[in-house]
């Protein structure tokens, strides 16, 4: 199986605009969208180098960056990072793919939401941790989060992650700090690498 998101793309050209239009929809509503970096905000001291690691549009970076941090955002999907330039200019945003990512910088935090890794395809999970192990600074930690029902257990990304050389420090059930409990429909992993 390939990457769930460029298979998408594959079957529906157009999903990219459809995705950048939902989350520019939702901003202008009025919705939530910086709970993830409300809660990366809050690990870090201000001005901490933070990769988000498949940022899509920019929603995560784009609030940690307005909050003081020097923000880095990489996707691999070209439509989302023009968006995020557009729409966030300020953080610098990379075309890239996760299970290739080798950036000069390392980082005090690198954060993946939106079920990043269950779209990653398989074979590419455990390096595309293996490379944001490689990319965290001393003491640094990875932040992933992605919901059940996505073909990807959260044990096996847990036996992934520690494949990985990353060990989990904190699970969650929600991005606002609610317990993670086996029966959780998501799971905020916090790691680090002893």
């Amino acid at each position: 199986m390939d990457n769930l998101w460029l298979e998408q793309i594959a079957q529906n050209p157009d999903h990219s605009k459809w995705y950048i239009e939902r989350f520019r929809k939702l901003a202008a509503d009025g919705a939530d969208l910086a709970g993830e970096a409300r809660l990366i905000d809050a690990m870090v001291p201000r001005g901490s180098r933070i990769l988000d690691a498949g940022c899509g549009t920019g929603r995560v970076g784009s609030h940690l960056a307005a909050a003081g941090h020097d923000v880095t955002g990489v996707d691999l999907d070209p439509e989302l990072i023009e968006a995020a330039r557009a729409d966030h200019p300020g953080p610098h945003w990379l075309v890239g793919d996760l299970a290739e990512l080798d950036l000069p910088a390392r980082f005090a935090l690198i954060v993946s939401a939106g079920n990043v890794m269950a779209f990653a395809a398989p074979r590419t999970r455990v390096e595309i941790l293996r490379r944001l192990r490689t990319h965290l600074a001393e003491g640094g930690r990875v932040v992933i989060g992605f919901g059940a029902g996505r073909g990807y257990t959260f044990d096996d990304f847990l036996a992934d992650a520690a494949s990985a050389g990353l060990r989990p420090s904190l699970l969650l059930a929600t991005w606002d700090l609610r317990p993670f409990t086996p029966d959780a429909d998501f799971l905020v992993a916090v790691l680090d690498a002893p």
